[in-house]
């Protein structure tokens, strides 16, 4: 099959690799006449419907046309934040020409990746089998069918055109050729994610750890945190994991790795050290040049790491950035109903009415002159307004390379002082880029990503005890069950002016349930725990592969794609299986339902394998693997004052437990026949079996952390 692919591509000699060579292009007048596009909500689809391109949506319609006229199928993948997205569209889909031979020839798809990651998944996968690798845009030529016959990410104008030519020429002169090529590619799509049933008994333990975790030691970049080389991503999954992992087996090593990890980020370019949040990667190994969008889920995930190192180390630090990133959320990314907003773009326009990356957030030292005055001196030595924070075109992006303890020391300055300095210096600068043209902002709704936020605000207030926080969590949580979610636990993926219109995909269960998980940890309110039971037995109906006990991203319903993916790879948002897996494992002890322990134990041993392999592509697998191979507790608090016995251990790191709680009587297994009228009680518990109770919230975590 290799020597197939090798040699179709050399018939068209084109390059497949994202080149970032912005060629000139003549650009046709845009046309008044908009296209299908018109109809959608997605933000990223509405922005070409008015492409002289005919773009049609992905649905039955569209795809049955192209059948019915026997034309290759141009599906365009991308998302409104991606940069490289709008330079092509600027190049070749805005252009008469281009758009003539791409309407004459083919049917053009437009896909929103963010709403649709199940086609995205497909034809990424695709274009990775022929090109050895992937990104955004994603431009695939399919059969009628849909079954890929060739793929890439960004092209030129002049690349674009010839594909298109040659593509067009040779499926008309010999289709049989394209035709066997597609057969091929399609099996290897299929066999790409096939999931072997693991039949062993695994011994989770530590001594198995050891190599893995010894593996991933060997990717890490101690110096700087992060993984090795650029472009550099936060990857809170692998984080998170490393967190846990070095602080239950006493790993000074990876411990003293994570803490540099989240300073040098929150140091960094990649941070908006004026506005808080983070963008989404940076482009060079030390934080510094940020690809500038922001999108929900790092910032999410950010939050809810950043609060558990708090919780771990108290460092006035982190607390910072998670209270800066959800003043960020809540003023940018915040629907007045409680939903988040999914993305702000990294380009926005400059002085001249361009559109300019970076524009927004990076300043020229004349700029930071005229509003800071004489304190101009000591924040260009804090921010390093110099050669080190040089960007281009004499713009400088705010980067710190200094703690704020080595700053002061240096400078002659309190810390007391230098945070009333930082303070000024942020509102003031704040406020006048506040009069700048704004990025655009993707306010679709999607529901996944709107429970890692959920679960982020649960998060900081269980470690911060901020109340709004609270609110805000409960108020997104009704959000997505009153508008997300039909009455048998069916989950929609999409929210925009008030319309739910896309099926949920595994990982909107997988998520939504691991944010109500965790929303009962903080409110024992069971209504949040009965529904993650609801979801996760709508899933399990709708979503589980009987054969291998893993699920499929898509419901047995989806019928138009030509195949079914099971995602298992933790990537920037772990895998929608593995936090299936750990919710499985949680719900398995709080029901006391031997069905969804036996089927979280299965689904890891069934990646086992792989994770010996490639340990830094599972690690949120790992973390439940965690709770099989260190000791892991149930606590249950039962009584009056539970809540108040609750914020008490939560001022404790204990990543090895879940809680449950009631003021008075529950049935809930874990609780049931624990409540004492006038006593409230503290059970450590390992699979059901207790511990002494306890009053004292010191004395059981002596029981946990002993």
């Amino acid at each position: 099959m290799l020597k197939k692919i090798i040699y179709f591509i050399l018939i068209f000699m084109v390059v497949v690799s994202c080149s970032k060579s912005k060629s000139s292009a003549t650009h046709g007048k845009e046309s008044p006449k908009s296209n299908d596009l018109i109809n959608e909500t997605s933000p990223y689809l509405l922005q070409h419907a008015y492409n002289p391109v005919d773009w049609k949506a992905w649905n039955d319609t569209s795809l049955n046309q192209a059948k019915e006229e026997n034309k290759l199928i141009v599906i365009s993948v991308g998302y409104s934040a991606c940069h490289w997205c709008h330079v092509m569209e600027e190049e070749s889909f805005q252009n008469d020409s281009v758009a003539k031979l791409m309407n004459e020839n083919f049917i053009n798809i437009k896909v929103d990746r963010e709403e649709r990651p199940d086609i995205d998944q497909i034809y990424m996968n695709a274009v990775q089998l022929m090109t050895g690798s992937g990104g955004w845009p994603l431009n695939c030529i399919t059969l009628p069918d849909g079954r890929p016959v060739f793929g890439g990410t960004y092209f030129s104008k002049k690349q674009w055109t010839k594909i298109l030519e040659d593509m067009s020429r040779l499926y008309k002169n010999d289709p049989d050729k394209v035709i066997a090529y597609a057969e091929d590619l399609t099996e290897g799509l299929k066999r790409s994610d096939l999931i072997v049933v693991n039949k062993e008994r695994i011994p989770f333990n530590k001594t198995q750890f050891k190599p893995i975790v010894n593996q991933l030691k060997n990717t890490l970049d101690f110096k700087n945190g992060g993984q090795k080389n650029a472009p550099k991503f936060p990857m809170p999954t692998n984080l998170n994991f490393l967190l846990r992992y070095g602080f239950q087996n006493n790993d000074k090593e990876l411990q003293e790795f994570v803490m540099t990890s989240l300073c040098k980020m929150a140091n960094g370019g990649i941070y908006d050290q004026i506005g808080g949040g983070f963008s989404r990667y940076s482009v060079d190994q030390k934080w510094h040049v940020p690809h500038f969008e922001k999108m929900l889920y790092d910032n999410a995930q950010l939050v809810s790491l950043y609060s558990k190192a708090y919780q771990l180390t108290k460092n006035d630090n982190f607390k910072t950035i998670v209270t800066e990133t959800l003043r960020f959320i809540d003023k940018d990314l915040t629907h007045a109903e409680g939903g988040f907003y999914s993305s702000i773009d990294a380009v926005s326009k400059n002085e001249e009415g361009k559109q300019e990356e970076g524009v927004f957030y990076t300043w020229s030292k004349e700029e930071l002159q005229n509003a800071l005055g004489e304190d101009f001196d000591l924040f260009q030595t804090y921010y390093n307004i110099n050669t080190i924070g040089k960007w281009e075109n004499n713009q400088y992006i705010l980067y710190k390379t200094q703690t704020d303890e080595e700053f002061v020391k240096d400078n002659d300055l309190s810390l007391a002082d230098l945070n009333v300095k930082i303070e000024f210096w942020k509102s003031t600068l704040y406020q006048i880029r506040s009069l700048r043209k704004q990025p655009r902002t993707d306010d679709k709704i999607l529901t996944s990503w709107n429970a890692l936020m959920l679960k982020a605000y649960v998060d900081a207030y269980r470690v911060f005890g901020e109340q709004s926080y609270l609110d805000k969590a409960i108020k997104n949580a009704v959000f997505i069950k009153k508008n997300q979610m039909k009455p048998d636990g069916a989950l929609f993926r999409n929210y925009k002016d008030g319309e739910s219109t896309i099926e949920g995909f595994s990982e909107d269960y997988a998520h939504t349930i691991a944010a109500y998980i965790e929303l009962y940890q903080a409110t024992f309110n069971e209504e949040w725990l009965t529904t993650a039971k609801l979801l996760m037995d709508h899933a399990i109906t709708h979503f589980l592969d009987d054969k291998t006990s893993m699920f499929y991203f898509t419901n047995h319903k989806a019928s138009n794609l030509i195949v079914r993916k099971t995602e298992v790879l933790d990537n920037v948002i772990p895998s929608s299986n593995s936090v299936l897996a750990e919710s499985l494992f949680k719900l398995g002890h709080y029901y006391s339902n031997k069905t969804y322990s036996d089927l979280a134990k299965q689904m890891l041993s069934n990646v086992n394998s792989d994770i010996e392999k490639t340990p830094s592509g599972y690690t949120n697998w790992l973390v439940l693997y965690l709770n099989y191979s260190n000791p892991f507790y149930e606590v249950a608090i039962s009584g009056s004052n539970a809540k108040d016995k609750l914020k008490e251990l939560d001022q404790s790191f204990v990543p090895n437990a879940l809680i449950s709680g009631a003021q008075n009587d529950s049935d809930l297994p874990l609780l049931k026949n624990k409540f004492i009228d006038g006593d409230t009680y503290i059970y450590v518990c390992v699979n059901g079996t207790c511990k002494m109770p306890v009053i004292d919230t010191k004395k059981a975590l002596e029981q946990i952390l002993k």
